[in-house]
Formats: structure tokens, C-alpha cells, sequence
């Protein structure tokens, strides 16, 4: 399947992400938000991080600029769909909001028009019950930061096609990504061991054992991982793992996956993680 013209509905991290590889693969992008400021922070982020590639030896400056010359920001989302090959959406973890994203983008896109979703926790098959078009349906999930994580997992739901399924895992290729194909079930591969993690660093806290920084250097000198559990947490943002606790517990009914109170404590006093200037860690 050739595609020309890719759409990254949400500019946020993750579809930022998603756009700056995609563009530096040679697909033209139609970076999709509401929001001018945001496409407009999201277009000057791609740019630095292009930099940085250059300075270290990465990337050359025409490279960059042809890079950056393949992304269009586009705030009328009729109007990108229209012209798009594929889609890919990353907005936030929010099934109505997926869903009224989902059937306005069918009224606008060609039919053979595949869509994917970034969820790390939403099943594919629950979504695509309410398309009208569930064989171009599939899940892509991709992750943080986009430009330096290899692995993006495909999920096939139900009712998707052989053919969407082909499609998805070779346009991860083209992103220069590993892909992996993944059943629905709740969590997939990925955030089925993270989320644990994060919940049990959570709880050790929470229950006076140790320090964030003594269990994210247990991880790390014990089991050889490049950052702690924690130390993930406020990259990914605190806010971000509760809900996807609370996705999985909900979705699973399992009580390993019950929220830590203490993440829930950390989420109503706005303490976010780097985002917010304060999490696990001191970000200020």
C-alpha cells in the first residue's frame, strides 16, 4: 500500500512524535489539531530535536529543512482527511472523544482510508463497533519519545482485515519502527508489566519502604533497566499512568491493577511529574 499523505490527528507528544519520524522517513504529513498554539509549539519542538540531530552528526541541515518542509498543520480536520492515505490518531485517552473523532473522520476520508489508533489501553475492538468501516480499523501503539523508542505494537481487533493489519505493521517499518502484532486484550503486551510496575514503585512509597530514588535505583543496577519505574512515571506524566491504571483495572477487573492511592493523591494535587514541575521529583 503506497502511502503519499499521512494524518496525525493531536499534536501533542505523541503525535508530534509521530510526525517528525514520518517526515523524516519522506511521507508528507497533516499534523491535524484544534488549536494553532498548540500545532504551532508542536512544529518548533520537531525543529529543535531536527537540530539537535544535526549538531550531533545525525542529520544534515537540508535533510532537516526537507523534513520540516513535509509537515503541514492543518486545525480543519475535514479538510486534512480528505487528502489523507492513512491516519493515525493520538489524542488523549478518552473513548468518547475517540469515538465522535472516529465517525466525523469516516464522513470525510476515502473509503479504503485506513485509521489507527496511538491507545496504550482503549481496545480496538470495542471502538471499532461504532464505525461503519471496523476492517480499516487497528490499534498502533506507539512510544515515548517516539523519535528514540523502536517498538510500536499493532493491535488487531475483531473485526480487522488481514489487509489493515499488513498495512499498519508495514507502515511502522516505513517509520524505521519495530513492530510487533498484538491481540486485543486489555493493556496489550507493553503496559501489562509497566503499569504493574508503576503501581507496586507506587505502593512501596506509599507504604514508607524505600525512597523514589532508591526503588528506581534498585531497577536499575538490579534489573539492569535504563530508568526506574518513577523516573518513567513523571517523563510520562503521573496523570497519564493513573489513568491508564484505571483503563486496565476497569477493563481487566484485576486488583493488581487497582490504583495506588498515593498516585491518585499526587493527580488531585497537581503533582503531574516534568510537566507540571514536580512528581516523584523535584523537575523545578
Amino acid at each position: 500500500m503506497e502511502i503519499k499523505k499521512l494524518l496525525v490527528i493531536g499534536s501533542g507528544t505523541m503525535g508530534a512524535g509521530i510526525a517528525q519520524v514520518a517526515a523524516e522517513s519522506g511521507i508528507v504529513v497533516l499534523l491535524n489539531d484544534t488549536d494553532l498554539n498548540r500545532l504551532q509549539a508542536a512544529q518548533a519542538s520537531i525543529g529543535k530535536l531536527l537540530d539537535k540531530k544535526v549538531q550531533k552528526g545525525k542529520l544534515s541541515e537540508d535533510d532537516k529543512k526537507e523534513a520540516l518542509d513535509r509537515i503541514y498543520l492543518l486545525t480543519e480536520l475535514n479538510v486534512a482527511a480528505q487528502d489523507a492515505d492513512f491516519v493515525i490518531e493520538a489524542i488523549f485517552e478518552n473513548l468518547e472523544a475517540k469515538l465522535s473523532l472516529f465517525k466525523e473522520l469516516e464522513q470525510n476520508l476515502k473509503p479504503d482510508t485506513i485509521i489507527a489508533s496511538n491507545t496504550s489501553t482503549i481496545s480496538i475492538t470495542k471502538m471499532a463497533k461504532e464505525l461503519k468501516r471496523p476492517e480499516n480499523f487497528v490499534g498502533m501503539h506507539f512510544f515515548s519519545p517516539v523519535p528514540a523508542m523502536r517498538l510500536v505494537e499493532v493491535i488487531k481487533g475483531e473485526k480487522t482485515s488481514e489487509a489493515t493489519l499488513k498495512a499498519a505493521l508495514e507502515m511502522a517499518e516505513k517509520l524505521g519502527k519495530t513492530p510487533i502484532a498484538v491481540s486485543d486484550v486489555p493493556g496489550f503486551i507493553v503496559n501489562r508489566f509497566m503499569c504493574l510496575m508503576y503501581n507496586e514503585a507506587a505502593q512501596l512509597i506509599q507504604d514508607g519502604v524505600a525512597t523514589a530514588k532508591d526503588i528506581d535505583t534498585a531497577m536499575k543496577l538490579g534489573v539492569n533497566h535504563p530508568m526506574g519505574p518513577l523516573e518513567i512515571s513523571d517523563m510520562a506524566g503521573v496523570d497519564i499512568v493513573l489513568n491508564a491504571l484505571e483503563s486496565l483495572y476497569t477493563a481487566s477487573g484485576d486488583e493488581r491493577y487497582k490504583p495506588a492511592q498515593l498516585l491518585k493523591d499526587m493527580v488531585a494535587q497537581g503533582k503531574l511529574g516534568q510537566k507540571s514541575g514536580e512528581g516523584f521529583y523535584n523537575h523545578k
